[in-house]
C-alpha cells in the first residue's frame, strides 16, 4: 500500500480507487505500477481518449501516487517522462493534467516537467499541460 506524505491524502485518490475508475473505462485508461526492483514505489494513471472527446483528455495524467518514503527521489520525474513518450509513441503531441493548487500541491513538480498553466479548470483543478516532441 502506497501512504502519501501527510496533507496529500486530500490531493490524490487512492490507488484502490483509481483502479476502480480505470476499470470503468478500460478503452481509455492506462495504469501503471512504479517499481524499483521488487519494491513498489508509485502508481501513475492516465487518460487517452479519442480526437472526437474533450481535447483536455486526448491524452490525460489522470492520477499520480508516489510513497512518501520515496518522494523526492526521482520516481514521479521517471514516471512522468515515460507516459510523455507513451503519449507520443500514440501520436499525441500534448499532456495535459489537473491539480489542486495549496501549500502541498504539486504544481511546482509539474512546473519543473514542463506543465504550464493553460488557464483552464477541471472540477476545481488548474489544468497545465505539456508540449511533447517526437521521440527519436
Amino acid at each position: 500500500m502506497l501512504k502519501l506524505r501527510a496533507g496529500q491524502e486530500d490531493l490524490v485518490a487512492p490507488v484502490a480507487w483509481s483502479l476502480a475508475d480505470a476499470y470503468t473505462v478500460p478503452d481509455v485508461a492506462w495504469p501503471r505500477l512504479i517499481y524499483d526492483g521488487d519494491q513498489l514505489v508509485g502508481f501513475i494513471m492516465a487518460a487517452f481518449a479519442s480526437e472526437d472527446e474533450d481535447p483536455l483528455f486526448h491524452s490525460y495524467l489522470w492520477r499520480l501516487n508516489i510513497g512518501a518514503e520515496h518522494q523526492g527521489k526521482g520516481y514521479g520525474r521517471f514516471a512522468v517522462d515515460e507516459l510523455c513518450q507513451e503519449a507520443v509513441r500514440r501520436g499525441h503531441h500534448r499532456l495535459t493534467v489537473g491539480y489542486h493548487a495549496g501549500q502541498h500541491g504539486p504544481e511546482a513538480f509539474y512546473r519543473r516537467l514542463g506543465f504550464r498553466p493553460t488557464g483552464a479548470c477541471n472540477e476545481g483543478e488548474t489544468v497545465a499541460e505539456r508540449l511533447l516532441e517526437s521521440v527519436p
